[in-house]
């Protein structure tokens, strides 16, 4: 692996044949969770691939000239054209193996794969998920000396890393931004010394063994295992949902509806949670029209008259979104009429949606008791009904959902877990 300028770039990558660049940052998040994985497969493939590398900020005029607009960026190029996929953000093993292997031929891919030795390594707990419930944990782990590793398949942060603006977490005078929020725990976890395993790929879990398969051929062992894997909000599928999220759209009226005050605001659904949103964003918003698919409401009873008296709520029904745009500072959100087809457009200046909340726990079903919904029990302690395991956050059976509670949560576990270990 070598790193170069832009003077080199032409002779390096347009005349070096099979070439994968890296255009990376300092205090880069993304780039340190990189670096490993582009170090270790540099050893694997080097032999076939040029792996380069180019530091983005001190060769800023090559980048804006090659579109490369974030860090970490990955470009591959064979015989000075830029081939496969661009690759950026929290960047996956498997991504970069995938575009690897598209540049050399299937009998060598076979050969370089037979030469990777599976590794294991032990740990007392494993952490599965890198949201304020898991980094929270890892935190009072770490501060105990009880050798930890956090596993995320995305970067540190869960959803609040998506979140506009945060103004209820204790401690913060001033709102900040949910990034930062994630960044300043994460940061803090890592420094007290938890190992980090993120962006990667879970291959499998055994929960009776407390074993996590990572990347195919990384194996973790630990005495106990913390679930804090989560939730995904529903998605509406609509054009530019997921390029506005966190801009424009959210999922959180608790975290950004006040920051819409004397605006108008877009609520997609009609069910408990999107009605009693609504009448909370309206605590805000100068006017809210909820959107919902069916030609009447889905909320309970109490709910929908205490909408329905609101004067700052309208409704629009029978509709549902079918592409989010920005123009401006506005949003634009065209709705499809399903039993006419008849398409309208809207312009508000956000859009919340609330059709739900789906528990991260693909991994684990079957495996875990679970309520009705899919979030998993556990006791006042988060112990689960397999002896060893642990559950945090978002993902556990609760009423109440919030930062607050996902770091109340990992205090728990991590002190229930600390004890026994003793």
């Amino acid at each position: 692996m070598k790193e170069i300028t832009a003077s080199e770039f032409d002779n390096e990558v347009l005349k070096g044949g099979k070439v994968v660049v890296d255009f990376y940052s300092t205090e880069c998040p993304p780039c340190e969770a990189l670096a490993s994985k582009f170090q270790n497969l540099s050893e694997l493939y080097g032999h076939d691939i040029k792996f380069l590398k180019i530091f983005r900020q001190g060769n800023r005029n090559l980048a804006e000239a090659l579109g490369v607009k974030s860090s970490p960026t990955l470009l591959f190029f064979e015989d000075g054209k830029e081939t496969g996929s661009r690759l950026t953000g929290g960047i996956k093993r498997s991504e970069i193996i995938k575009n690897l292997d598209s540049l050399i031929s299937p009998e060598r891919v076979r050969d370089i794969k037979s030469r990777i030795k599976p590794s294991v390594s032990e740990f007392d707990v494993i952490i599965l998920g890198a949201g304020p419930g898991g980094l929270t944990a890892g935190l009072y782990l770490c501060q105990s000396k009880i050798n930890t590793v956090l596993v995320d398949l995305a970067l540190p942060g869960g959803n609040v890393a998506n979140t506009h603006q945060v103004s209820n977490y204790p401690g913060f005078i001033e709102p900040l931004p949910g990034y930062l929020l994630s960044h300043n725990m994460s940061e803090q976890t890592k420094l007290c010394g938890t190992v980090y395993k993120v962006a990667v790929d879970v291959t499998s879990i055994d929960l009776e063994k407390k074993e996590v398969v990572i990347d195919e051929y990384e194996t973790l062992k630990a005495k106990r295992i913390i679930i804090a894997t989560g939730t995904t909000p529903n998605n509406t599928g609509a054009t530019g949902e997921k390029e506005l999220r966190g801009k424009g759209i959210s999922y959180c009226a608790t975290c950004d509806a006040k920051y819409y005050d004397n605006k108008e605001v877009l609520v997609i659904g009609g069910g408990n949670s999107a009605v009693e949103e609504s009448e909370f964003i309206s605590r805000f918003a100068s006017k809210v029209t909820i959107i919902h698919q069916f030609d009447k409401l889905t909320a309970n009873r109490q709910a929908q008259e205490k909408i329905f008296k609101n004067p700052k709520v309208t409704f629009l029904y029978d509709n549902e979104p079918r592409e989010f745009r920005k123009e401006g500072d506005r949003i634009v959100t065209i709705t499809e009429n399903i039993k006419t087809g008849v398409r309208s457009s809207l312009e508000s200046d956000g859009v919340f949606i609330f059709i739900g909340m789906k528990p991260n726990t693909d991994l684990f079903k079957q495996k875990l008791e679970m309520d009705k919904w899919g979030f998993i029990k556990a006791d006042e302690d988060m112990r689960t009904n397999i002896r060893g395991v642990y559950a945090v956050g978002d993902v556990i059976s609760k009423k109440y959902r919030q930062i607050t509670t996902a770091v109340a949560d990992g205090t728990i576990a991590a002190m229930a877990i600390a004890k026994e270990l003793e």
